[in-house]
């Protein structure tokens, strides 16, 4: 019935493609980690962040680098 057409041939073609673009969305989509999200486990980057938001001084800024800085 619908095969002489081409309607049914069409339909299947495109059913085809949503399950390619799922398929390759599932697999191929970036992870929910970033860049930052695993550089902010380093202390120094910590240290900057918390002085950004006015959490400690420019002294204790100051004094925790460089003790960071000087056991690496």
């Amino acid at each position: 019935m619908f095969y002489r057409d081409g309607f049914f041939w069409g339909m299947h073609l495109i059913w085809w493609a949503i399950w390619f673009v799922a398929l390759g969305w599932i697999f191929f989509a970036p992870s929910g980690t970033s860049d930052a999200e695993i550089n902010e486990d380093d202390p120094v980057t910590t240290l900057k962040i918390r002085f950004a938001k006015g959490e400690i001084s420019k002294e204790e800024y100051e004094q925790s680098r460089n003790l960071l800085r000087s056991d690496k």
